[in-house]
């Protein structure tokens, strides 16, 4: 009788030579690829010669009649603010697409538009559009070129900047729409980059004067929601800032820590945000939380840690903001994670598996006789 498959492996007289060549036949399958056949691309794939360069390789983009350059680009927007890590992936083809598209001035004002729009609206998506902004002004290119993203941009910018103190004395809606496009312009002068003559690579100066401008129009109004954004706008550029201004010999930055201090001491401003000044004040004084030798959370206090200021936990709201001392939530956090602290300060690695201390978890002797006799019940139940 003829061995099967299974058979075998469970047979023990079989010869090996024989069993292994059975498998072998068993398992064979004749391929019917060719190593000549031509190569496959998917449909709608473009294959480039092997001999075109860098510039040939690049395939020209076909618009759909039916789409708008709005919704592709506000659809595009939307994949960033989602996926923030899908830039590097996504850029190439997009600016490519835009390129493409963008013919005129008026386009390039539109895309422009947009852009500042979602950067000052989406609070998530402010570093991202910075991001964007950077690369569009060094690889977006129109033809005539009678104008370049980077000079819309701020263009647009300086229209805002120019509101700035209408905005600091408006209403609060007036006034958070000015503080989200200050801390855009933050961004903005930390990743936009600026090539020299000699190719090295600068911050815009403009912008550098722009907010040293907005910190003085915010602290002109000390009302709790300008000095919010003020010490956000501080915490983010302070030490860039700071380094720029004593380069070129300036005292900028000591005139605004005075400035923070005389709120400190004079303003009617709250006194969580009083508070906050005052930790903005500590982190300037530690060379803004920046350190050159490590020191553990437990050792860390303020003479031998410059950056025991920035020790402390950062919280977001339910939309993914940084919240501060002055927001009405962060202490409510903040006890909490104190709270759970407690809760779990018996826990050591030492120990394994013990979560706590159960030193004081001993049954006294009723308990424990009642424990043992529902043993006894539930093995005689079990037998």
């Amino acid at each position: 009788m003829a061995l099967g498959p299974h058979d075998q492996y469970l047979s023990h007289g079989t010869n090996t030579s024989m069993v292994k060549s059975q498998k072998m036949e068993a398992f064979t399958i004749q391929s019917k690829l060719s190593a000549s056949a031509p190569e496959f691309y998917p449909p709608g794939f473009m294959a480039v010669s092997s001999k075109a360069t860098a510039d040939e390789a690049y395939v020209d983009f076909e618009i759909p009649p039916d789409l708008t350059l709005a919704d592709y680009l506000q659809d595009f927007l939307s994949l960033l603010t989602s996926h923030p890590g899908s830039f590097e992936l996504e850029i190439g083809q997009f600016t490519e697409m835009m390129n493409t598209w963008v013919n005129t001035d008026e386009i390039l004002q539109e895309v422009v538009e947009i852009i500042y729009q979602q950067a000052t609206t989406v609070p998530n998506f402010t570093y991202t559009a910075a991001r964007l902004c950077n690369y569009l002004s060094q690889n977006l290119t129109i033809n005539p070129r009678n104008s370049n993203f980077r000079q819309l941009l701020l263009q647009r910018c300086e229209t805002e900047y120019s509101k700035r103190n209408e905005a600091v004395n408006g209403d609060e809606k007036a006034r958070k729409k000015f503080h989200s496009f200050v801390l855009f312009l933050g961004e903005l002068y930390l990743n936009l980059e600026i090539k020299g003559v000699n190719g090295a690579v600068t911050r815009a100066e403009i912008l550098q004067i722009g907010l040293c401008e907005l910190l003085s129009a915010l602290f002109s109004k000390p009302v709790d929601d300008n000095l919010t954004c003020a010490v956000k706008l501080l915490k983010l550029t302070g030490s860039i800032l700071e380094d720029a201004w004593n380069k070129q010999g300036k005292s900028d930055m000591a005139e605004i820590i005075q400035r923070v201090e005389n709120v400190v001491l004079d303003s009617d401003c709250s006194r969580d945000v009083k508070h906050m000044l005052l930790k903005l004040v500590e982190l300037r004084s530690s060379n803004w939380g920046r350190v050159h030798t490590a020191v553990t959370y437990n050792e860390a206090t303020p003479e031998n840690d410059p950056n025991y200021y920035m020790n402390e936990p950062v919280f977001y709201s339910a939309e993914g903001i940084p919240l501060t001392p002055a927001d009405p939530d962060y202490l409510e956090k903040y006890q909490e994670m104190i709270d759970r602290e407690e809760l779990f300060q018996g826990y050591s690695d030492e120990d394994g598996d013990a979560y706590l201390d159960d030193s004081e978890d001993e049954m006294d002797p009723e308990m424990e006789e009642a424990f043992e006799k529902f043993c006894a019940e539930t093995e005689k139940k079990t037998k």
